[in-house]
């Protein structure tokens, strides 16, 4: 009796009927249907959804937010101290894999630290009411050291292994980025309990922190695994040298030394584009787009998108879709919905969801008809 509650729960939520006219948009696909399912929201930063067809959407001033199948909203309890402070608040969410048995969902936010404020990851386990966040506890919080409001990243994927993704980004300190004894412009990898995994590929090298998996990365605000389990980032460029990544062990994505952008001001970017060592990315933007949410689509509604890549663009106002090999953007879809796009995610029955920060929605591409 419960799974046919919990799939008729499902079903109401992919045909929610949404507050505002929805809308179309023309694609390479034809016509596809936009409809807004949860509106005004304060600073919406991602979504996750939950397998009884809800959702928890989480806000950067600090609020967590619960959505049933029927557009019911209510703030969960239980949150940690969380600093706001420009870019940084309330973060990511995810839900657990085995979320089903373990009812355990992750967040990223900002902590307060000495002299400053860094990149922190809960572990909580979500209420059977869904009202309250139990069994708290911070599995990881990034080095202390770094001031400032901006860049903190901060995406999560939780693998098929069990293991742990966090992006960091590098609180707007250049050159720590290439320096392994900081989490700044880094990815890591731990545990899902927090703990350091044993063939992480720096525990050998002195100093470093144990947890990186990556490094080089300037403000990675997506990731996500394709098809084939492999992990990929978007990260923010300067001016300029937006980067989508396949992210690789132990790997140098080359911030500050090298960058297809330029600083603010017009001044070259290190030393060129490339140099020996270094990661080239696989596409990249210029001008930018500041990229957020990533996300690699199954093909389930649209076949002929299977494997693509989705990104959201905060600073022009669309989904970019990419594919091919070298990777190209193939496709900007774009419409009055797609302000300031912060996280793109595909729901249970393959609908693309974006999140619209400008528009305090999350909205639902569906075929059209």
């Amino acid at each position: 009796m419960r799974s046919i509650i919990q799939a008729i729960a499902l079903l109401l939520l992919v045909s929610l009927p949404c507050s505002s006219v929805a809308s179309e948009l023309e694609t390479s696909q034809g016509k596809v249907h936009i409809s807004a399912v949860v509106e005004s929201l304060k600073g919406p930063w991602a979504f996750a959804f939950l397998p009884d067809g809800e959702l928890l959407i989480t806000e950067k001033r600090g609020k967590l937010l619960h959505v049933t199948a029927s557009g019911k909203r209510s703030t969960v309890k239980g949150l940690p101290a969380i600093h706001v402070q420009g870019q940084g608040g309330l973060l990511d969410i995810i839900v657990a894999n085995d979320f089903v048995q373990s009812r355990t969902v992750f967040l990223s936010y900002v902590t307060k630290q000495k002299g400053g404020s860094g990149t922190a990851v809960m572990r909580a386990r979500l209420s059977e009411d869904r009202k309250t966040l139990t069994n708290q506890r911070k599995i990881f919080e990034m080095s202390e050291g770094s001031s400032g409001g901006r860049h903190f990243g901060s995406r999560i994927v939780h693998a098929k292994d069990g293991s742990l993704y966090v992006t960091i980004g590098e609180r707007g300190d250049r050159s720590a980025a290439q320096n392994l004894a900081r989490h700044e412009g880094t990815i890591v990898r731990l545990s899902s309990g927090g703990a350091v995994l044993s063939n992480n590929p720096f525990l050998a090298t002195n100093s470093a922190q144990k947890e990186i998996w990556s490094y080089g990365h300037r403000n990675p605000q997506g990731l996500a695994l394709d098809l084939s389990g492999r992990l990929w980032a978007v990260e923010h460029g300067a001016k300029g040298g937006d980067e989508l990544n396949l992210i690789r062990k132990g790997a140098n994505y080359g911030w500050p030394v090298i960058s297809y952008g330029t600083h603010y001001s017009g001044f070259k970017i290190g030393e060129g584009t490339s140099k020996a060592g270094m990661q080239q990315p696989k596409f990249y933007w210029d001008p930018s787009i500041a990229p957020s949410g990533l996300m690699v689509y199954s093909g389930k509604l649209w076949p002929q998108w299977k494997g693509h890549f989705f990104v959201g663009s905060l600073k022009s106002d669309y989904v970019s879709r990419l594919s091919g090999s070298p990777l190209k953007e193939r496709e900007k879809l774009q419409g009055k919905s797609t302000k300031r796009v912060r996280d793109v995610r595909e729901g249970p029955h393959g609908g693309i969801w974006f999140l619209s920060e400008d528009k305090g929605t999350l909205y639902r591409m569906a075929p059209s008809g």
